[in-house]
């Protein structure tokens, strides 16, 4: 391999939700420094064009042969960032890019690899009611592309079970509309109807939409593939605003679990 071709790097970066002043500057400077982008389409959409940029946008079940891509650029010297929105580690390109380099050519393992982080859409949802993340919780990913079902149910029902908050990312899509009201259905059975539950929609976007409701209200038809769902443990308040702004609720979780059941 040439001295040349060793030059190359390649950075897997988050874009964060979709606010760009949600992109961290480590992450504007390695896409100024980009002679390539590569990522699922909308992400790639988000990256401005430009001259010795070039932008490689694919199909969102493509991330193997994307991140083999990212990775035989990056050895032929060019200088490639992997685009994912939020942070790139969480349910994101990250993993895909080292499963590729792990299954590779050796000379794959010798390149200048970087994760970027950003902000996730569990953390900007979080954010946005308040702090229902502030004790002990877990993220789970509600699709079953790449694991079973039975596997999700399991470790639902486990985290609903030890009272953790939790993080539902891919809650509902078209292909899918029927495992959402399954999941509720199993929270409602382990935490009862009075949980509070967060739908929050395309956070720090024009379209962005919060709602607070019990668990016994929610419906499945409340989320889709653009929906950040947060599920409160039994440590979770609501603290209604009592000024006549039009202001919502604040969401929070305790950050004291002593005194707690074991």
């Amino acid at each position: 391999m040439s001295a040349g071709a060793m030059s190359g790097w390649l950075a897997i970066a988050g874009l964060g939700p979709g606010d760009e002043a949600l992109i961290t500057p480590e992450v504007t400077a390695a896409l100024a420094g980009a002679s390539d982008v590569i990522g699922y389409i909308p992400y790639v959409a988000r990256i401005a064009p430009r001259a010795g940029l070039t932008l490689h946008p694919s199909d969102n079940r493509v991330e193997l042969d994307r991140a083999a891509h990212a990775l035989e650029l990056a050895a032929q010297g060019r200088r490639v960032v992997v685009v994912s929105s939020g942070d790139p580690g969480v349910f994101a390109m990250a993993a895909a890019v080292f499963e590729a380099l792990e299954a590779g050519p050796a000379h794959w393992r010798d390149l200048d690899i970087r994760v970027l982080p950003g902000i996730t859409a569990m953390l900007a949802a979080s954010a946005r009611a308040g702090a229902p993340l502030g004790h002990d919780f877990c993220a789970i990913n509600l699709s079953d592309n790449l694991k079973p079902w039975n596997l999700i149910e399991k470790r639902l029902r486990l985290a609903a079970e030890a009272d953790f908050a939790m993080a539902f990312y891919n809650p509902r899509s078209k292909a899918r509309p029927e495992g959402f009201e399954r999941v509720l259905e199993l929270l409602r059975e382990v935490c009862g109807p009075d949980r509070p539950i967060l739908f929050a929609r395309a956070v720090s976007t024009p379209d962005e939409q919060l709602r607070i409701v019990p668990l016994g209200q929610a419906r499945a038809d409340m989320a889709d593939m653009r929906t950040m769902v947060i599920v409160g443990s039994s440590l979770t308040r609501i603290i209604e605003r009592t000024s006549g702004r039009k202001l919502g609720p604040i969401l929070y979780t305790s950050r004291s679990a002593l005194g707690s059941a074991s």
